[in-house]
């Protein structure tokens, strides 16, 4: 894909949707990040569903450690995989206050040495949360660029480097909301919307359906 689609494809993108944003409801980064570390492998509405009882009673790394994991486990229950993000937030919260003064640390680097934090997750606190232009590359994403071809690659990590690469710099701090957006809405896995996709013209999927 040449650079003169991808500037259209994000420029359409923006003129539809001009201030994207996660769909993870949050207030500080700190809320982002526990909520961050709750959505792998669950939905961004079940995790809203358990946060919006847990942050009224817990919302920093002092109040969720006091409440301990099984404390916590009452709140997350409902979330996969709850048991182990219970230990893992936990965890989070305890080297949070005894390395960073329970704040969230704004480098790759110290994000990723929390337990549970891996470079999705860094890259979505580290965009979201802060401004920084990176890209974290979920399912969708992944998807969106090898079907779309705005930036084919064999893994997560590829694609990401590629999208760094290619992204024009005005789109780059907003580009991985349009393209989660995109993947979860229109350029969904099973069978694709292109009929009311607004890049159809510019995509360069082979197999495109029409609905």
């Amino acid at each position: 894909m040449n650079a003169q689609k991808r500037l259209e494809i994000f420029t359409r993108l923006r003129n539809e949707n001009p201030e994207p944003r996660t769909e993870l409801a949050w207030s500080t980064p700190f809320e982002l990040l526990i909520s961050v570390l709750l959505s792998a492998q669950a939905t961004d509405v079940g995790v809203n569903k358990a946060t919006a009882k847990l942050y009224p009673v817990a919302n920093t790394p002092e109040s969720i450690l006091a409440l301990g994991v099984e404390g916590l486990k009452e709140y997350i229950k409902t979330i996969g995989l709850f048991n182990t993000k219970a230990e893992n937030v936990i965890k989070t919260c305890r080297m949070l206050i005894e390395r960073h003064g329970g704040e969230v640390p704004q480098t790759r680097e110290a994000l990723e040495a929390l337990p549970g934090v891996g470079r999705k997750t860094a890259n979505v606190v580290l965009n979201t949360a802060f401004g920084q232009p990176t890209m974290a590359v979920d399912t969708h994403i992944f998807r969106v660029s090898n079907r779309t071809r705005i930036a084919p690659g064999k893994n997560v990590l590829e694609v990401e480097h590629k999208l760094m690469r290619h992204v024009p710099k005005e789109f780059l701090v907003d580009a991985h909301h349009w393209l989660i957006l995109h993947g979860r809405y229109t350029c969904v896995a099973r069978k694709p919307r292109c009929g009311s996709c607004i890049i159809e013209d510019l995509c360069e999927y082979k197999d495109k359906v029409d609905l």
